[in-house]
């Protein structure tokens, strides 16, 4: 599809909310074939759950016609709600990735001598996804990134990217450095476009790093949910201990290299290659919904089950997130449950210890021709405009 002059390719990665769920993780799985001609494509997924109930709802997105007040109540009546038996395992559904684009436009020479230190004040979330791309799919420059990231810096001090491509590793280091800006970076690179692409996001990587320094820089993971959408586990691996290497023949080798995957993805010869075991636990495309205390205890459940495996390594939850709007099945998608879904995981997770990432900073616009719950996912709007009043999470 082609926006604004730019071409963007749907890459069918999972997306970090997908996956059937065996073993530990679940017990049933079913299979459905989804047709998006709007896409182009055809998506094949599978999931999994153990319904205790029957339920049903009936509601809309809020409208921006409705009231502060009605949000509230929505909310207050939300946060009220019973847990039930937590419901694991979501289906599948795609990740849209812009092919790499030209690189933004030439950076300043960095400025050192920031330490980040330890992050103090109280912010709400401990980890937030950014994927920073224009609407329109574009490069941002390195302005605009560092506005962006001071305003995410009042909610989160840690963020994940998940590729090089818009030179967005180098612009996101320059605009932490130049502007004192307390954040720490989880870097990515993206495997689902192929090795050149691969190779391109290793070598931006490597040049980032040698630049500003691996200070900020706390983990690396290559790939997100590629086995489960199709790559094999020992091509993954194969791909980690590539990266690995590469970063100790580099002198870079202190950065821990690992994986993102589903939770039911994770065999013992990846929590081997993994320095970390991050893991996508989504629950808001399960086939079924109790209420939002039982989706966010299965998020932590299914967590607990991963570090059954995981040999005493660090488990983290590298994706969860409530969309404000949209369809994604039974899961009631507005403004309220989003705002109570990312308490409530805040909470729990903050209860048990567990690192997280929440899902997303920013409404994904430039995801071209996505439903619209894949656009709604951002604790920001489209113009980086808080949706809601941060301070509302700490309420534990």
């Amino acid at each position: 599809m082609v926006t604004a002059g730019v071409v963007l390719t749907v890459v069918y990665v999972g997306s970090p909310k997908s996956g059937s769920t065996k073993g530990n993780i679940g017990e049933i799985s079913s299979s459905s074939t989804i047709s998006t001609p709007s896409m182009h494509s055809t998506f094949t997924y599978s999931s999994s759950w153990v319904p205790t109930s029957t339920f049903s709802t009936s509601e809309s997105a809020i409208t921006d016609e409705q009231s502060t007040e009605q949000i509230v109540t929505e909310l207050g009546s939300s946060l009220a709600s019973t847990p039930s038996e937590p419901t694991p395992s979501p289906p599948a559904k795609p990740i849209y990735a812009p092919v790499a684009y030209p690189p933004a436009p030439a950076l300043e020479p960095p400025k050192f001598g920031h330490s980040n230190g330890s992050i103090s004040g109280e912010r709400p979330l401990w980890g937030l996804t950014y994927s920073p791309y224009n609407n329109d799919g574009s490069c941002p420059d390195v302005n605009t990134v560092a506005a962006q990231l001071q305003k995410i810096a009042a909610a989160t001090g840690h963020i994940r990217l998940y590729s090089t491509d818009c030179s967005q590793l180098s612009s996101v280091l320059q605009a932490i450095a130049r502007n004192n800006i307390a954040l720490d970076v989880y870097a990515g690179i993206w495997l689902a476009a192929g090795p050149t692409r691969m190779q391109a996001d290793l070598d931006q990587f490597v040049a980032a790093a040698k630049t500003y320094g691996t200070g900020l820089i706390k983990g690396l993971s290559v790939g997100n949910e590629d086995i489960s959408n199709g790559m094999s586990e020992a091509t993954l691996i194969g791909y980690i201990n590539q990266v690995r290497a590469r970063l100790q023949a580099e002198g870079l080798g202190g950065i821990p290299i690992y994986t993102t995957e589903q939770d039911a993805k994770f065999s013992r010869a990846l929590v081997a290659a993994s320095d970390v075991v991050e893991i996508n636990v989504h629950t808001i495309f399960d086939g079924y919904f109790a209420n939002l205390d039982a989706s966010v205890q299965s998020v932590i459940q299914r967590a607990n089950n991963v570090k059954n495996i995981a040999g005493g390594k660090l488990v983290r939850i590298g994706e969860t997130g409530w969309a404000s709007a949209g369809n994604t099945g039974p899961s009631p998608l507005t403004l309220a449950n989003e705002i109570s879904y990312a308490q409530k995981f805040k909470c729990a997770a903050a209860a048990v210890g567990f690192e997280y990432f929440y899902f997303e900073a920013k409404d994904a616009q430039w995801k071209a021709g996505a439903v619209v719950s894949e656009h709604n996912f951002g604790i920001f709007n489209a113009g980086f405009v808080p949706k809601f009043d941060f301070g509302l999470l700490n309420n534990c």
